[in-house]
């Protein structure tokens, strides 16, 4: 992981080099709407305040749970006791960039959603609530963060959601493998190079012509921004938008010239 100084330096050069934000100039069509009316929508939708609501409950608990750690690919679980604010602090998607994925399905209408990463249950909610035809499929390690993430989505009437879990590098493949198609994926997993290019490998095995795959913290280390790269440079992937924060992949088949774009946001 990158020092938060380095971060900064990095998040200052994306903010010099990419573009405003605005559409301006931008002569992909597919990416000027994107931008209009997904981007820059400023529309304060309702599921936000209820979403919301809860996230701030879990920013103010301050009760404790065991939580299981896999560690960097090993199969040995420990245990650590963590406070409820603490995780929600530092694991929860931003509300800016959760609202931003909700945008996204709210404008696409992905159907078969699947992520990679459920943590409290934010995320998956805005998912998951975007579009109440999708069903959203969630992958988690921890139990008892998975039992946090059962309960927000309960108090959120949320019935399109499927909790899967365990080790990602066994419940992802199993779950793919019993579909027949992904159109949106959230990848918000373990943030190394090696599984986040065999998450999206695996991804790809089942996307369409329209398929959206949404990597989290692509600038975060040094992996990150390796995979990153060559995600782009795959052959599958013919338009890519760098969020800094996120970036987002596009398997568009009909898009005749590859495109890659740094967008402020």
């Amino acid at each position: 992981m990158y020092s938060k100084f380095t971060i900064a330096q990095k998040y200052l050069h994306y903010l010099l080099t990419s573009s405003n934000g605005k559409g301006h100039g931008t002569h992909s069509p597919f990416v000027f709407d994107f931008i209009l009316n997904v981007l820059n929508d400023k529309t304060v939708y309702p599921d936000y305040k209820k979403i919301e609501n809860i996230r701030n409950e879990l920013l103010k608990n301050k009760n404790t749970i065991e939580v299981e750690d896999f560690g960097a690919g090993s199969g040995v679980i420990k245990t650590n006791t963590r406070r409820i604010d603490k995780i929600a602090a530092s694991s929860l998607k931003s509300k800016k960039y959760a609202q931003l994925l909700y945008r996204v399905v709210k404008y696409y209408h992905p159907k078969q959603i699947v992520e990679i990463g459920t943590s409290f249950g934010i995320t998956t909610s805005y998912l998951a609530t975007a579009n109440s035809n999708s069903v959203v499929i969630t992958h988690e390690g921890a139990t008892s963060i998975l039992k946090i993430a059962a309960e927000t989505f309960n108090k959120l009437s949320l019935s399109n959601i499927q909790l899967k879990k365990g080790n990602f590098s066994e419940t992802l493949p199993a779950t793919i493998a019993d579909l027949r198609t992904i159109d949106f994926a959230f990848i918000d997993g373990n943030h190394r190079k090696k599984p986040t290019w065999e998450y999206f490998e695996l991804l790809l095995t089942k996307s369409n012509e329209n398929s959206i795959f949404v990597f989290d913290d692509i600038h975060w280390s040094i992996e990150m921004e390796n995979v990153w790269k060559e995600i782009t440079l795959h052959p599958a992937v013919t338009l890519s938008i760098d969020l800094f924060f996120i970036g987002i992949v596009f398997i568009k088949k009909d898009f005749k010239v590859t495109q890659h774009f740094s967008v402020q946001f």
